[in-house]
């Protein structure tokens, strides 16, 4: 069994799920497996209403999830709503938006007539993580369930219970609890069709390797080191600010979105750093998840507190951001912090984080700035700030990230309709969108030349097509 403390009072006990070996795989695979022919089969009109309805199973229950949400991940109470109510909007956006996408395509014309299916792929592994756990097992499950594959979801140790409840209102989802053996036993299981994963690195690098030794394809969301870069022209409000500190401390930092670098022009820092304190300190309000107001709760585990302690005892200047509440010893707490005076070398800059720190970098000209943002082997996520929003979209378009977001980031800047993933080390695939519909089917053809349409003159045997 594996048992789930609480984070934010380590000695309770939130509950517990069986590990699966791998004969509780197989078995789940099996199921998976023999549910997906007459799932597919049926019309997608039927998928939608049984998704429409495992929505609606969930929706009268968001209150009570939530605080299991909170519970075991440490995430604000606030926080977990927002999580599971952007959930069922995406699942609905999938309903919607999955007969335009995955809809037969019959062209008849001059060059002959060409038939487009979107045929799903099968069983679909999802290998999902801790720190936004229902909404990144939904941006697989929805559109994979929706072009009519099944699914098989190991969630993190770390925050196994919630997911478990959401999953099970979903048609044809088969649930298996583990670590990196039952993830193991999963992505390599031959009826297994496509594997969708979001992690680490090195859990990312650990799965492709699994995934590829099978020839499974596979869709990856790794980590990010997402730069904020703050044009010379930048004119932010108190708000701005207070958006800008929640992109870093949502989810105490552990966001693989979060804004991890805050590039800043260098006459302006001072100014920056006194304001972007202040905001914090309206805002960042530590404590208990459960607790009215609490905007930040604790880190995962004691080994995550460690190493931000770490990072951040290093190098530079750290200066302790936001208010706190309540019996901070009781849980894995990490007080918030902005770190100035950091080279580009420092750990805090080159690594990604994950956590309740930010370093200050300052910069003189804005070729410089672009240097250093573009400066890593992540490439998930950044952000550009600017008065002129051209400016920033021509800025957007040298950072090399897979999701730029304008004049604000984190949450605030995701929507159902923009394909998020990332380059680089980052990963591959995309989630939301069309493109992440699209990632759940395989593109099959039926073609008759138009020379071999009734009526066709011919072709000689082995000549090539006229374009």
């Amino acid at each position: 069994m594996i048992a789930k403390e609480n984070p934010a009072r380590i000695t309770e006990l939130v509950g517990s799920v069986p590990v699966a070996g791998a004969s509780g795989v197989d078995a789940a695979v099996r199921r998976a497996e023999a549910a997906r022919r007459d799932w597919a089969a049926g019309p997608l009109a039927a998928r939608i209403a049984a998704l429409r309805d495992g929505a609606a199973a969930i929706a009268p229950r968001l209150d009570e999830l939530a605080v299991l949400l909170a519970r075991e991940s440490g995430k604000p109470l606030a926080d977990c709503r927002g999580e599971i109510g952007f959930a069922l909007a995406y699942l609905r956006w999938v309903c919607e938006h999955a007969p335009g996408v995955l809809a037969v395509s019959d062209v008849a014309d001059g060059s002959g007539r060409l038939v487009t299916r979107r045929r799903p792929y099968g069983v679909v592994a999802c290998v999902t993580p801790w720190n936004a756990p229902v909404i990144l097992a939904m941006t697989k499950l929805a559109p994979a369930l929706a072009a009519g594959n099944t699914a098989v979801v190991k969630p993190s140790p770390l925050a196994p219970l919630t997911v478990s409840e959401i999953a099970a209102a979903l048609p044809h989802v088969e649930i298996v609890h583990g670590g990196a053996e039952t993830g193991q036993a999963l992505v390599t299981h031959p009826l297994v069709r496509k594997v969708a994963f979001t992690g680490g690195d090195a859990a990312g690098r650990a799965i492709g390797a699994a995934a590829g030794s099978m020839l499974t394809p596979s869709v990856m969301e790794l980590g990010g080191n997402d730069p904020a870069l703050l044009l010379p022209d930048f004119a932010l409000t108190p708000e701005d600010y207070e958006r800008l500190v929640m992109a870093t401390f949502a989810t105490s930092g552990q966001v693989c979105m979060a804004a991890k670098r805050l590039y800043v022009p260098r006459r302006r820092a001072a100014e920056f750093a006194a304001a972007y304190v202040a905001a914090a300190e309206r805002i960042l309000l530590v404590g208990d998840p459960l607790t009215a107001g609490v905007s930040m709760g604790p880190v995962i585990s004691a080994q995550a507190a460690d190493r931000i302690r770490e990072l951040v005892g290093q190098d530079g200047t750290a200066v302790p951001l936001g208010r706190a509440t309540g019996d901070l010893g009781a849980g894995y707490f990490v007080t918030p912090a902005l770190v100035t005076g950091l080279p580009d070398s420092a750990a805090l800059v080159t690594a990604e984080q994950f956590g309740p720190a930010v370093p200050l970098l300052e910069y003189d000209t804005e070729e410089e700035a672009l240097a250093r943002a573009n400066a890593s082997e992540l490439g998930l996520a950044a952000s550009v700030w600017s008065a002129d929003e051209e400016r920033a979209f021509a800025v957007a378009g040298r950072l090399e990230a897979g999701f730029v977001f304008v004049n604000t980031h984190n949450r605030t800047g995701m929507s159902p309709r923009a394909p998020f993933g990332g380059v680089k080390r980052s990963g591959y695939g995309r989630e939301y969108g069309e493109e992440g519909l699209l990632e759940y089917v395989q593109t099959t053809v039926a073609h008759a030349p138009a020379a071999f349409r009734p009526g066709g003159s011919g072709m000689a045997a082995g000549a090539y097509p006229e374009l």
